[in-house]
């Protein structure tokens, strides 16, 4: 009778492991600190530990949950549509630890996932805060855009697949140069662009391009703040890209990192650092 019993408890341990696991196959949580919780989303491609000078920090005070997305990292990829896959599994993380009141930090496509988040009417967040996130990334890289024209099978997605070792290197190389000044920072960010599932880096990025929140934005009740990069192009080139983008959000603060590229939090980390310090506040 001990051994049936050892047995089927082992058994029903190993079930709830299994379920535990599959909870939320769409991304990874790393839970660090105590107090007010915030949500920290990565850009796409990065791990959670982008945030990690910031986590130091807002540790001490907050509670951090810190995420990292399907097919970046260590983390398994999933089958696609990658993206709502991904904000649906967030959205459940959110209900289930009871975080609806908590604060958003999101970088790139995880400010543009925060902003997703809080169009439900029904959000509750204390505050999001966007870093270098817009709407509808589709629409500044397309004119006449329209998020049911941007197809997953298409020529640049199946040479971005087929394409060797060593041509991706040398792209992942060439994109990281220009997302910050730091050159330790860009082989990082090389890294984790190379160290990404292949099908998840490509096909998420397509649902990333397809995801229009400019109309949906207006629906938002929140505070959001945004902070904003300035480079390549200019601070009033910024302007003009952050004011089409956001012309339907009404409750909104936005503050531009002069002589920052993409990665913020790299290029201008002191500045970053205290303007979330005093957002929280």
């Amino acid at each position: 009778m001990k051994l049936i019993k050892t047995f089927v408890f082992l058994i029903v341990m190993s079930f709830s492991m299994l379920l535990n696991a599959g909870e939320n196959p769409s991304f990874k949580v790393d839970v660090v600190g105590h107090g007010t919780p915030v949500l920290l989303f990565p850009g796409f491609a990065c791990t959670g530990d982008v945030w990690n000078d910031l986590v130091e920090d807002l540790s001490k005070t907050n509670q951090c949950h810190i995420f990292t997305f399907a097919g970046f990292g260590d983390v398994a990829p999933i089958e696609k549509p990658w993206l709502p896959k991904v904000k649906e599994g967030v959205a459940r993380y959110i209900s289930d630890k009871h975080l609806e009141e908590s604060i958003i930090i999101g970088h790139s496509l995880g400010g543009s996932l925060g902003l997703w988040l809080a169009t439900d009417p029904d959000a509750k967040f204390k505050k999001v805060i966007v870093v270098d996130a817009l709407p509808s990334i589709g629409a500044l890289m397309m004119p006449n855009f329209k998020s049911e024209n941007v197809k997953y099978d298409n020529p640049y997605n199946r040479q971005s697949l087929e394409m060797n070792a060593q041509a991706f290197g040398t792209m992942a190389t060439q994109m990281a140069k220009g997302m910050t000044s730091k050159e330790d920072k860009q082989v990082l960010i090389k890294d984790w662009i190379l160290k990404a599932d292949r099908a998840t880096y490509v096909y998420g990025y397509t649902d990333l391009m397809k995801l229009d929140l400019r109309e949906p934005i207006a629906a938002i009740k929140v505070p959001v703040t945004i902070l904003a990069a300035t480079e390549p192009y200019g601070q009033e080139n910024a302007k003009k890209n952050y004011n089409t983008q956001y012309m339907n959000l009404d409750n909104y603060t936005i503050k531009y990192a002069k002589g920052s590229a993409h990665f913020i939090m790299y290029d201008q980390p002191e500045w970053f650092l205290n303007q979330i310090k005093t957002e929280l506040e």
